[in-house]
C-alpha cells in the first residue's frame, strides 16, 4: 500500500518489512565504533531495527544504516543479513546488497519488483551518529 507524502509519488513501502520506530546514537570516538573511522568500515549493531542495522562510513564524512534484514521476503531465522566487505549478504536466497546503495546485486527473475535495503537516516554531529527511523 503507498503511503502518499507532499511531494508528486506516492513513497512505496516494503511489504515485508514493519515499521519500527527508534532513535540511537553512536560516538564514533568509542573503541566499539572503530571500524566505521575508515572508508568503506561497516558494524553491525543488533539490537536496534528488526534484525539490527548495518552501519557503512562511505566517504570519511557520510554514513549510512540499512536495516539488517533481508527486504524480498518475510522476515524468518535466515533472513538476518551478515555484513561481507562491502556487501550485505542474506543466508536465505544468497541475495547481495551493496552497503554503498542499498541495491540488490544478484535479483532473481521471481522477484518483481526486487527490493533495496531500507534506509535509516544518519545525522552526523561531529563524530557521533544519530540514526533514527
Amino acid at each position: 500500500m503507498p503511503i502518499f507524502s507532499c511531494g508528486e509519488k506516492p513513497v512505496d513501502r516494503n511489504p515485508y518489512l514493519v515499521d519500527i520506530r527508534f532513535q540511537r546514537e553512536f560516538n564514533l570516538s568509542l573503541p566499539l565504533y572503530s571500524t566505521l573511522n575508515y572508508v568503506g568500515g561497516s558494524l553491525l549493531v543488533e539490537d536496534v531495527g528488526i534484525n539490527g542495522i548495518i552501519l557503512f562510513n562511505l566517504n570519511g564524512s557520510s554514513f549510512l544504516a540499512w536495516e539488517a534484514t533481508c527486504p524480498n521476503h518475510l522476515p524468518k531465522s535466515c533472513s538476518k543479513l551478515e555484513v561481507e566487505g562491502v556487501l550485505a549478504v542474506c543466508s536465505c536466497e544468497s541475495f547481495q546488497y551493496s552497503l554503498a546503495t542499498g541495491q540488490l546485486l544478484n535479483p532473481s527473475e521471481e522477484l518483481s519488483p526486487p527490493q533495496s535495503l531500507l534506509f535509516y537516516p544518519v545525522q552526523n554531529y561531529n563524530g557521533v551518529l544519530n540514526v533514527s527511523n
